[in-house]
């Protein structure tokens, strides 16, 4: 994949000569669209649980991050970690609590850095100050902004409590402070076709992000989606149409923008709805060999050869029976 894709990881082991692994917090935060500073109930289609699911019993942040590296560490061999603060908005609080857990994080064996995700109306200039301090001191510092879609109806529509206008000042401020930049964006929201997405992600480049993060719309359990979709008011994303917004997306992707995620396959316990994102290899090996195809258009291989490529391709070892 990494033929096409500048994937996250790749840009990892090439800066830091091995495998780095991003490791969940949660900080117990909560967020202005739940609290009621913009609204109540938060996102029509979030669930926090659902993508986080290891992360939503709160701790202590250092016992989190050791009990997550001794999981991943064993799986994978990773020996560096960056903290990943995940759940609802991570810049929303007090400077002071803020710089206390970023700080227990850092403090952590291993740990070379932060990811910090958060809403674009919840990044003040005095939180990206002290972020790039961290970066200054040679930590590796992600922010990661959800935004999800640059059409303000459809940010109503999901009843996210900001605008894309909101955005563009955020990516303005934080590119002043030289932090690195990750947006997130799904495809399928309610009242968008698939090829919307395609003029949010534009959009959403030519303000020069570093990075993006693309996965397909979930409707998971316990959420107004949910309750929407079981009237028939939310459409299914198929895996046809996410793959071929996707590939559109990286094919047209400037040289240096990272993908952070491609898919996302969400919990099994929590998801309605599509069930084909719970098959993460063959949602990645029919991009495959859509962008295959789109570099070699004489090419004409059956799926299973793709896979078959695809599989060998991350892991050498591999060979089909």
């Amino acid at each position: 994949m990494t033929r096409f894709v500048n994937t996250f990881g790749r840009y990892l082991r090439q800066k830091y000569r091995e495998k780095v692994h991003k490791v969940s917090v949660n900080a117990s935060f909560t967020c202005p669209n739940r609290d009621g500073t913009k609204g109540i109930g938060g996102c029509t289609f979030c669930n926090n649980a659902s993508f986080s699911p290891g992360s939503t019993k709160a701790g202590e942040i250092s016992e989190q991050i050791r009990q997550a590296q001794e999981r991943v560490g064993s799986r994978t061999g990773a020996r560096k970690f960056i903290a990943y603060f995940q759940s609802y908005s991570n810049t929303y609080g007090a400077l002071e609590d803020l710089k206390r857990y970023y700080d227990e994080a850092l403090a952590q064996p291993g740990v070379i850095g932060l990811a910090v995700g958060t809403r674009p109306d919840c990044v003040p200039d005095p939180v990206l100050k002290l972020l790039s301090e961290y970066q200054e001191r040679g930590y590796e510092v992600w922010l990661e902004l959800g935004l999800q879609s640059s059409f303000d109806p459809t940010l109503d529509v999901i009843n996210r409590g900001h605008t894309f206008s909101d955005y563009e000042d955020a990516v303005i401020r934080v590119k002043r402070y030289g932090l690195m930049l990750c947006t997130h964006l799904i495809v399928g929201l309610p009242g968008e076709e698939p090829e919307d997405s395609l003029v949010s992600f534009d959009r959403v480049v030519g303000l020069g992000v570093d990075a993006i993060k693309i996965h397909p719309l979930h409707i998971v359990k316990g959420t107004q989606m949910a309750r929407q979709w079981r009237k028939g008011l939310v459409r299914e994303l198929s895996m046809e149409s996410y793959t071929d917004v996707l590939a559109t997306m990286i094919s047209r992707a400037p040289e240096g923008l990272l993908f952070h995620r491609l898919t996302g396959s969400g919990e099994r316990q929590y998801l309605l709805s599509p069930q084909w994102t719970m098959h993460k290899w063959d949602v990645l090996g029919l991009l495959y060999k859509k962008l295959v195809t789109v570099q070699h258009p004489h090419i004409n291989l059956e799926f299973s050869d793709f896979y078959t490529i695809l599989l060998s391709t991350i892991f050498p070892q591999y060979s089909p029976a």
